[in-house]
């Protein structure tokens, strides 16, 4: 079967005929499962999609911290504030290796950060919704680090070798941090009634923002198709989306909670979960910059990036006069 990639021009799809001889053998490496390295040729169009979504992976990252951070110093024990902090602590971590993975692609993180204060660049929509409760801790890492698990680890085989390798160690992180999520709702369903109500109220809250995160629906995604041919990505969003609420199902039950739709229901012939769709309208109008928080998130991180201007003037400087130094005594 030949491989398809969507043309930019919205006319259709590029058969490896029409192909230019660069391209072909390098859909050839793609299809072989060989992994794409920074010095590789690769075309254009696919060094833009992982500019894209990569950076906006990064960006999801550090402004992930945000509604967490706002949690750490009011955890209810020592060990619980320990952890958040420690979490808090990979997910900036995560996103420095993907800024890293970025860079080999020829765009600066001062690049990238500018797109995303100016609304260019985007962030993964969950993290406009904010946490009011210290239940809201759980069900983040139980179903928001469970939903990036879900579409992350499939990116440890994606066809770039940077952000490939970047993922490895990213799941690990992200695996402890579902755990650690879904610790806090344990505590919370057994502990009184009232805990029990606000974990059921945070589960409620984050159902249908978590399906989100796999973004629209397949029909309505406008760089699955291509994306998929280049093995940047290795799965549609509604095969996530299906695989998370097939495995999250039954840890709502385990837990004693009632997952927020009447429609959902067991499809012995499928061997699926049925359910319901999320309100596409509202992700979108969120993604547009129309959330509960997106203003309080953007004023964060460009309040971050003006305060923090002299310390990488800093760092330049001195860069430079290293450089100087070595120079000289060459």
């Amino acid at each position: 079967m030949y491989a398809q990639i969507v043309k930019s021009t919205g006319e259709g799809v590029l058969s490896r005929e029409e192909m230019s001889p660069e391209d072909r053998a390098f859909q050839d490496r793609i299809d072989a499962g060989e992994k794409i390295e920074p010095k590789d040729y690769m075309p254009e169009g696919y060094r833009k999609t992982l500019i894209r979504q990569i950076g906006q992976h990064a960006h999801s990252e550090i402004v992930g911290q945000l509604p967490e951070g706002n949690w750490i110093t009011r955890a209810p024990t020592l060990e619980r504030k320990a952890n958040l902090l420690a979490k808090v602590q990979d997910e900036a971590g995560h996103g420095l290796y993907l800024y890293c993975a970025a860079e080999t692609l020829g765009v600066s993180r001062d690049d990238l950060t500018e797109q995303l204060l100016s609304g260019k660049m985007k962030y993964s929509s969950i993290f406009n919704y904010p946490t009011l409760t210290w239940a809201d801790m759980g069900a983040v890492g139980w179903l928001v680090d469970g939903a990036a698990i879900m579409n992350q680890v499939p990116l440890q085989r994606t066809s770039y070798g940077p952000y490939a390798r970047a993922m490895v160690r990213i799941c690990k992180e992200e695996s402890f941090h579902q755990r650690q999520g879904f610790h806090i709702m344990m505590a919370m369903v057994n502990g009184t009634a009232e805990q029990k109500r606000m974990a059921q109220d945070a589960l409620n809250r984050f159902w249908y923002p978590a399906l989100m995160m796999f973004g629209p629906s397949d029909k309505d995604s406008v760089h699955s198709a291509q994306s998929m041919a280049w093995k940047i990505k290795i799965n549609t969003n509604d095969e996530l989306r299906q695989k998370f609420v097939d495995e999250t199902v039954p840890q709502a039950e385990y837990l004693g909670l009632t997952i927020p739709d009447e429609a959902l229901s067991w499809n012995e012939e499928t061997g699926h979960y049925d359910f319901t769709e999320p309100d596409w309208s509202e992700f979108f109008d969120v993604i547009a910059g129309n959330g509960p928080c997106n203003t309080d998130r953007l004023n964060v991180r460009q309040k971050a990036w003006d305060e923090g201007a002299w310390v990488r003037e800093a760092m330049v400087a001195h860069a430079e006069k290293k450089r100087a130094r070595k120079l000289a005594a060459e």
